[in-house]
């Protein structure tokens, strides 16, 4: 698999959403990016638009932190990982975000975050197992929670968008490039 190989920003970083049904049983990669192979741009896969930011993504350490009488700092013990707080701001355009407000419907999508070297349109994203471009992938099931607007008077209105995970994080991820 050929990840992004070199230091850089992630400059071409997408969030795609399918929003079709989810086969039982998901949990590789190879059976996600088939989840997007067989979506239709548009229709049942859709990209978030204008993002501002993105959060981390992967999984979290599973060490807590468990104060000790006596000692100047807390020891570290394993423990339950929580999954990370998932939340990505927008630049906000009413008519670019009316199909993300219907998906707040508590019902499990599956996201893609994807990390490109070059841009990938969402229709070069969708209906194919690989991409003629190196790029690097994140998959997870869950759900869209909630859409804030923030409405500003000195900057731009922007959103942000709430996630839950409901499944692991897999990946990195990358089919090879065709």
């Amino acid at each position: 698999m050929a990840h992004i190989s070199s230091l850089g920003a992630g400059i071409f970083t997408y969030l795609d959403i399918f929003t079709g049904s989810i086969p039982a049983g998901t949990d590789t990669a190879a059976e996600y990016a088939a989840i997007f192979a067989s979506g239709t741009a548009g229709t049942d896969v859709k990209r978030m638009p204008s993002v501002r930011e993105f959060p981390s993504i992967g999984t979290p350490a599973n060490i807590v932190n468990v104060p000790v009488y006596g000692q100047k700092t807390s020891s570290q013990v394993q423990g339950q990982a929580d999954a990370p707080s998932l939340e990505i701001t927008v630049n906000y355009v009413a008519e670019d975000m009316t199909d993300f407000h219907a998906l707040i419907d508590g019902n499990p999508k599956v996201f893609r975050f994807m990390m490109c070297a070059t841009p990938v349109t969402e229709a070069e994203a969708t209906g194919q197992a690989t991409l003629a471009i190196d790029n690097t992938e994140f998959y997870f099931t869950g759900k869209v929670e909630a859409i804030l607007v923030n409405p500003a008077l000195t900057d731009a209105t922007t959103a942000t968008i709430t996630l839950s995970a409901q499944t692991d994080f897999v990946g990195p991820a990358t089919l090879a490039a065709s």
